[in-house]
């Protein structure tokens, strides 16, 4: 397989994807990566079921489609291999994958995504979208029959893996793969949050409705001050003039008594 005449080796996505290559090139026990002999930007893959797993036994093919921009862009991952966790023939919703491009790193490679994907597979799906929620004995089921598949492009996908044991994850790795979360199981949260607001103690209600009562009510309660206010004021003036009225009237009455007479 020779990438050198048909791609520029100068490209730093080009670069990375054949010194994975080089790196993946071996098959292990747990997974085995590949680019096809005609795009260096298309690999297939297949992955080992994790072992005390509803998925042991069972091996996994996928393709994985990546950037021009690789490294710096995230890879989109699709399972062809039924499994009853994931959607096959659809882009998984990983941290790692390009659903999430704010996450992704550049240190990440591929040999992380395919051991973050076997890490992965036993996680509820939880119903969230692109998941799938197979029973145990279903799960084991389609995981005996895994061993069958054969793809158009690899062959049989069982002796693709090998007896070689893999290299153990190393200490970046581990904390990247501790780190790696399915999109899928962060929304959930996130709709328990909306939840948990919109349906808080009854006891909270209340407080929000008497503040809406007397937002609505305080124009209204102004308004009565106010009409109070005038109210009072124009009694005090009727007061004035009566008053003034009493001491005209006296005046008059002192002084028809003193001068007329």
């Amino acid at each position: 397989m020779d990438f050198e005449g048909k791609y520029n080796i100068k490209s730093p996505a080009v670069k990375r994807l054949m010194r994975e290559a080089c790196e993946l090139k071996e098959p292990t026990e747990e997974y085995w990566a590949h680019p096809l002999d005609d795009n260096l930007f298309e690999w297939h893959f297949t992955v080992q079921g994790p072992p005390a797993t509803d998925f042991e036994g069972g091996v996994y093919h996928g393709r994985i489609l990546l950037p021009a921009e690789y490294p710096m862009k995230p890879p989109n991952i699709i399972l062809i291999t039924p499994n009853g966790r994931f959607e096959t023939n659809k882009k998984i919703c990983l941290s790692i994958s390009g659903h999430h491009p704010e996450t992704w790193q550049p240190s990440w490679s591929i040999r992380t995504a395919l051991l973050a994907l076997i890490a992965f597979m036993p996680t509820p799906g939880n119903g969230t979208i692109g998941s799938l929620d197979y029973t145990p004995e279903e799960r084991q089921m389609l995981a005996r029959k895994s061993q069958m598949l054969e793809c158009p492009s690899c062959g049989k996908v069982v002796e693709q893996l090998s007896s070689s044991v893999s290299k153990p994850p190393t200490q970046e790795e581990s904390s990247l793969i501790r780190q790696i979360a399915l999109k899928a199981e962060e929304q959930p949260v996130e709709e328990e949050g909306e939840n948990e607001e919109e349906q808080q103690p009854s006891e909270d209600k209340p407080v929000r409705q008497r503040l809406g009562v007397s937002q609505h009510l305080q124009p209204q309660s102004q308004l009565q001050h106010a009409t109070v206010g005038v109210v009072s004021s124009t009694s005090d003036s009727y007061k004035n003039w009566l008053m003034w009225f009493l001491v005209a009237v006296i005046i008059f009455l002192i002084y028809r008594r003193l001068f007329l007479v």
